[in-house]
């Protein structure tokens, strides 16, 4: 079973564009959060992660990967995959 997959994002981010094409390149299924629809969504992201974190923030089967670059890195460290299946990294 594959682990669920959170995105929060902005309008106009390059880095969660960037994000979402390697999801998307891996056919992972993820929730996608824009957060300039809802503010609740903002503040939700800022509560779990920290004020003033930068988009996107991205969880993986409830753990915080972080941002753009994080999830491009556990790529590079062949760990990705891994998470998306469920496991853990």
């Amino acid at each position: 079973m594959a682990a669920a997959i959170e995105i929060y994002t902005r309008p106009g981010c390059g880095y969660c564009s960037a994000a979402i094409s390697l999801l998307q390149r891996k056919k992972a299924e993820f929730t996608h959060f824009d957060t300039s629809t809802d503010p609740d969504l903002r503040q939700q992201m800022f509560d779990r992660t920290r004020p003033g974190a930068t988009f996107p923030q991205i969880f993986i089967g409830g753990t915080h990967i972080g941002g753009c670059d994080d999830l491009y890195a556990l790529d590079r460290e062949g760990k990705l995959d891994a998470m998306i299946e469920g496991a853990t990294a």
